[in-house]
């Protein structure tokens, strides 16, 4: 591998209430378009304002104010409004927003993680400063379970025996930001009785990684997100498959991005399988798969 693991991500910079900046990764974003009337659907939680054809595809639409807990937009408002189209968990949204205020070029090692003050319920994963303004950026995966939560069996897998055996005996270490993703990982594994390690970013994973392996214990599995604040997931990927002593590990890259060039890219930092999250029967097996490679030598 030559190199070091580089990919430019921007951040979309937006408004949900007059004074305070929002942003999302614009990996997230697939266009935006300016407000247009949708059709009142059966909606299942409040923020859901309706649907509406983009491309030939019908595409539900949510106030992201009133999703994460300020006012809802007004009627006035949402005519000023536009929607940002995404394409993360396996599902096409448009988040309606009071204003686009611009794109910018980010250096995600900047990105600071928030205040724990804010606490678990907070819809925020990181803070960044832009000309002197701190931003928030929405922590899409905790609003996407509030408004979509998973049905109870989504979040179990099924295996035999045999197939917990192997997993068991190995050293895994899960890393994601997001204290919803975290606890989605976390629950696949301890309905099957599956031993784990949990970490928040990057660093703290890349850390432990070569403490582990200095212990002569080192992590046979490493589950990441790969969009986090400071040491993204392409950049562990990429130190771990450069550091020989952490080089064997199996690492399941996964993201909210239902993007080719995402899943693309994390093959070529050096990871063994990307996933869009979450299914945990999809995670499980990837990791079944990582112990029968391992296994083989």
């Amino acid at each position: 591998m030559n190199g070091k693991a580089q990919h430019a991500q921007k951040l979309l910079l937006f408004k949900l209430t007059p004074t305070q900046s929002f942003a999302m990764g614009t990996l997230k974003v697939r266009e935006i378009i300016p407000y247009t009337r949708f059709n009142r659907i059966l909606q299942e939680h409040p923020a859901i304002l309706g649907a509406t054809t983009v491309r030939g595809k019908t595409i539900p639409v949510i106030d992201m104010a009133a999703a994460v807990g300020y006012r809802p937009l007004s009627d006035e408002e949402m005519r000023r409004g536009s929607i940002i189209i995404t394409d993360c968990q396996r599902k096409d949204i448009g988040f309606l927003v009071r204003g686009i205020d611009r794109i910018v070029d980010a250096n995600w090692k900047e990105v600071k993680a928030p205040p724990q003050m804010l606490g678990k319920r907070a819809f925020v994963t990181g803070l960044y400063m832009h000309e002197d303004q701190a931003v928030q950026l929405i922590d899409l995966e905790l609003l996407f379970a509030q408004v979509y939560p998973d049905p109870p069996g989504r979040r179990r897998a099924v295996l035999t025996d045999v197939q917990r055996e192997q997993l068991k005996p190995l050293n895994i270490l899960l890393v994601d930001d997001s204290h919803v993703a975290r606890k989605q990982l976390q629950d696949a594994l301890d309905g099957l009785n599956i031993p784990y390690q949990v970490l928040t970013n990057g660093e703290k994973a890349l850390q432990r990684m070569r403490q582990a392996a200095k212990d002569n214990n080192a992590i046979d599995i490493l589950v990441s997100d790969i969009e986090m604040p400071g040491l993204d997931g392409y950049e562990l990927a990429f130190s771990v498959r450069d550091d020989k002593a952490l080089s064997h590990a199996y690492i399941i890259l996964h993201t909210s991005l239902n993007s080719e060039m995402s899943v693309s890219y994390a093959h070529q930092v050096g990871a063994n399988e990307a996933l869009t999250k979450f299914d945990a029967e999809e995670l499980v097996h990837a990791m079944l798969r990582g112990a029968k490679k391992l296994t083989e030598g």
